[in-house]
């Protein structure tokens, strides 16, 4: 019987083959971006969860027609949030009305050549410091010069075509048209960013292609390079929908606080975050329960547009 020696070459050789540092290292990035992932999905969970168990009072009180009543008086402990709702999305609607072609303009002439870069990158950057201003800045703006210098205009519009129900109020000074003005302010960094992004990463043979056909510099824009790039531009307006809804700060110190619906644009509203933010801190009991029912609803309409932008963008994907 002989016995078989082993060299010591060989030893290490069979040792690293059963001890692989590097697919160890993967291992755990692996796990931990896995754990990572289940975190954020916890702390989503956590949050519903909390907001659900203090909300539960207001909840069994008003049930589905807290959602459709517009009265809000906690000397009598009657509440709804009809007006608050209508606030936030028709706020954010026309803040997107204004926002999406004037970001995606911007966003088509900074990704162009239409300047040299040495001009167009100091424009990059005041477009992106927006983003960075904060909202109760704009709303003291918003307050002390914008609505000033815009209110002659909206009289006019009064005057000339108050027959028609959007106009029909006379101009206030808290207002939801000025709000949704600032709103579309306030989101355009996000729409500029995101959409400008789109734009250049298109790879550059769609536009040599599109040259070599004979189109011209505007039909390459139009019919090629913004259908390339619709899926991030349809995202970056998502983001910008997201923004706007659950603005705080800006909308508080403009859109009035007024407690019922009014089609007039012109006229005081409210907005759910608004809303918290001025009655929150003395807010108990069943007050208290209802804002956080308005908070609940406020995330699931959030919830809401991200999981449509998701699916739009997908969309778009696909057929790209």
């Amino acid at each position: 019987m002989t016995l078989q020696t082993i060299a010591p070459e060989e030893t290490l050789i069979q040792s690293s083959q059963k001890f692989n540092l590097p697919r160890l290292i993967n291992r755990l990035f692996y796990w931990l971006t896995v754990l990572l992932a289940v975190g954020v999905g916890v702390i989503l969970l956590w949050i519903t969860y909390s907001l659900l168990s203090i909300a539960f009072p207001a909840i069994a009180q008003f049930n589905i027609g807290f959602l459709f009543t517009q009265v809000w008086n906690p000397v009598q402990e009657l509440y709804g949030a009809l007006p608050q709702i209508y606030g936030t999305i028709v706020s954010s609607i026309i803040a997107l009305l204004f926002a999406i072609p004037l970001g995606v303009g911007v966003a088509i002439f900074l990704s162009e050549n239409f300047l040299p870069s040495k001009v167009l990158t100091p424009i990059a950057f005041l477009v992106e410091l927006l983003a960075a201003i904060p909202s109760v800045v704009y709303g003291m703006w918003g307050i002390f010069v914008f609505i000033p210098f815009i209110l002659p205009l909206l009289q006019l519009i009064h005057q000339w075509f108050g027959w028609i129900p959007l106009f029909s109020t006379s101009p206030s000074t808290r207002q939801m048209f000025a709000t949704a003005m600032v709103l579309a302010i306030m989101i355009l960094p996000t729409i500029i960013a995101i959409s400008r992004d789109a734009l250049i990463s298109v790879p550059p043979q769609l536009r040599q292609g599109a040259y070599g056909l004979g189109a011209t510099r505007w039909e390459a824009i139009t019919q090629v390079l913004v259908p390339a790039a619709l899926s991030g531009i349809i995202g970056s307006i998502m983001l910008a929908l997201g923004r706007a809804l659950g603005e705080t700060m800006a909308a508080a110190m403009l859109i009035g606080n007024a407690n019922r619906v009014n089609i007039s644009l012109f006229a005081p509203a409210s907005t759910i975050s608004a809303l918290i933010a001025n009655q929150f801190g003395e807010a108990s009991g069943l007050q208290r329960s209802s804002l956080f029912y308005l908070a609940l609803i406020l995330m699931i309409l959030t919830l809401v547009v991200n999981m449509l932008a998701e699916f739009i963008v997908s969309r778009f994907q696909q057929v790209e």
